[in-house]
C-alpha cells in the first residue's frame, strides 16, 4: 500500500488567484519542485551522514512528489510525498529528509524576506532552483510556502526570488518573465537572431523561435512603418536587473494604435521639468494601476483613448465617439476620474465623477461610453 506524507502548502495570494484558480502559466512553475526536493532532501541526507560517499540506493526511486488537490476556500495547492515502496524499504525512512527538505525551502524564502542569513538553511548549489520557481509572479503576488511540520512562512515573490537566487555566489545572472513593447529594427534570417528596441531606445538581442518567425519577419518589415509589437517572454537580467537578451518567447502582439501599455511606457520616461520647467516624473507604480485597470476592466468593444500626461501629475484620456468629444482626468493617486463630454453638434454636455479603484467605476465608464457611441444624429 502507497504511504503518503505532505510535504508543502503553497497559498497564492493576488488578485489573479482571488476565484480560487491559479493560470497554468503560474502553476508551470511548481514543477520544479520535485528535482529541488529530491536534491535538497539528498543534502539532508549527506549532512547528515558525512561518512558515506553515496545516496543508498532506492532513496528516491519509488518516490513521486505531486499536486494531490487545490484546497477549498482560496487558491492553496497540496503537495503530498507518496511512497510505493514495499513496507520495511528504505523509502518510507527518507520521509524525514523529505520534511526537513520542505522545511528548509521555507525557511530560506523566509530569511529572504527578513535579509537573514540564507546560508544556514540551504548550501549554494541548490539556491539555482529559485531562478525556476515564481518566474511568472507579478508584482502583486507572492506564493506563501507553508507546511505542518513548521511554523514559519516562506514568502515568494519578486523581490524574494532574486534575494534567493543572487545570494549564491556563483550566480550573476537570473532569468524572470518579461513584457518589452517596441520595434523590430534588425533580423538576420541565416543566424536567426533579432533585436527588439524598446521605447526608451534598449536595444535587446533575442533568437528568432521557429512558431513565432513569421511574427517577427512580419514586425521586421513593418519597421519603417513604426509598427509597434509587445513581446512576452523570459529574459535574462544582471544582478542590476539589466536585460542582457531573450531567454525565450511565449507570444508576440501587434500594437493599435493608441496601445494603453506602449502609451504609459512613453509617459514614464518623463523626468522632472518635462513641460517648460513644470510637471513632475510619474510613480510607475500609479501608472502600473492605470495600465492592470485599463487591461482588466476596459470593454474590448470601445475603442481606446489617446492619453495624455498633465503638469499636475495627472492623466488625461481623450475620445472622439460619434459627435462626442470625450475627456476624462484622471487623478492617479486617487484613482478616480471626471469626465466631460460634449456634443459638436447638439452642445449637449455630460459630466460624471468616476470612482476607478474599482471595476464599478469602470463599468460606470463602459456605461457612459457605450450611450455615446449609440447616440447618432
Amino acid at each position: 500500500m502507497a504511504e503518503k506524507l505532505e510535504l508543502l502548502n503553497p497559498r497564492f495570494v493576488g488578485s489573479r488567484f482571488e476565484d480560487h484558480s491559479i493560470p497554468l502559466e503560474v502553476l508551470k512553475d511548481l514543477a520544479v519542485l520535485e528535482d529541488f526536493l529530491h536534491e535538497t532532501a539528498k543534502w539532508h541526507y549527506r549532512s547528515a551522514h558525512p561518512d558515506r560517499s553515496r545516496i543508498p540506493k532506492g532513496f528516491s526511486d519509488s518516490i513521486s512528489i505531486r499536486l494531490e488537490s487545490i484546497g477549498e476556500g482560496s487558491a492553496i495547492v497540496n503537495i503530498v510525498l507518496v511512497s510505493s515502496a514495499i513496507a520495511g524499504l528504505f523509502p518510507p525512512e527518507s520521509f524525514t529528509y523529505y520534511t526537513k527538505a520542505s522545511e528548509s525551502i521555507i525557511r530560506s524564502i523566509s530569511a529572504a524576506e527578513k535579509n537573514d542569513n540564507i546560508a544556514e538553511y540551504l548550501p549554494d548549489s541548490l539556491l539555482p532552483y529559485f531562478d525556476k520557481i515564481g518566474r511568472s509572479l507579478r508584482e502583486d503576488e507572492s506564493i506563501e510556502f507553508r507546511s505542518k511540520s513548521v511554523s514559519a512562512i516562506g514568502r515568494l515573490n519578486k523581490t524574494t526570488r532574486k534575494a534567493l537566487i543572487l545570494s549564491s555566489e556563483h550566480v550573476n545572472e537570473y532569468t524572470d518573465d518579461c513584457e518589452l513593447i517596441g520595434f523590430i529594427p534588425e533580423a538576420d534570417q541565416e543566424k536567426n537572431t533579432f533585436i527588439i528596441r524598446l521605447i526608451d531606445g534598449r536595444r535587446i538581442p533575442g533568437t528568432i523561435d521557429t512558431i513565432l518567425r513569421e511574427p517577427i519577419l512580419n514586425a521586421f518589415n513593418g519597421f519603417h512603418r513604426n509598427m509597434r509589437i509587445c513581446l512576452k517572454g523570459v529574459a535574462l537580467y544582471n544582478r542590476n536587473g539589466k536585460i542582457l537578451n531573450l531567454e525565450s518567447i511565449d507570444r508576440i502582439e501587434f500594437l493599435e494604435e493608441f496601445d494603453i501599455a506602449a502609451r504609459i511606457e512613453e509617459i514614464l520616461l518623463l523626468r522632472d521639468g518635462w513641460l517648460d520647467g513644470y510637471g513632475t516624473a510619474y510613480n510607475p507604480h500609479l501608472l502600473s494601476w492605470l495600465k492592470q485597470s485599463f487591461n482588466e476592466y476596459f470593454a474590448v468593444s470601445l475603442p481606446l483613448p489617446a492619453l495624455f500626461p498633465t503638469p499636475e501629475g495627472n492623466i488625461q484620456a481623450e475620445w472622439n465617439i460619434n459627435q462626442w468629444q470625450i475627456s476624462l482626468d484622471i487623478d492617479l493617486e486617487q484613482k478616480a476620474g471626471q469626465l466631460v463630454a460634449v456634443n459638436t453638434i447638439s452642445a449637449e454636455d455630460k459630466e460624471s465623477s468616476l470612482d476607478l479603484s474599482s471595476k464599478t467605476g469602470w463599468d460606470d465608464l463602459t456605461l457612459l461610453l457605450n450611450e455615446m457611441s449609440e447616440h447618432k444624429l
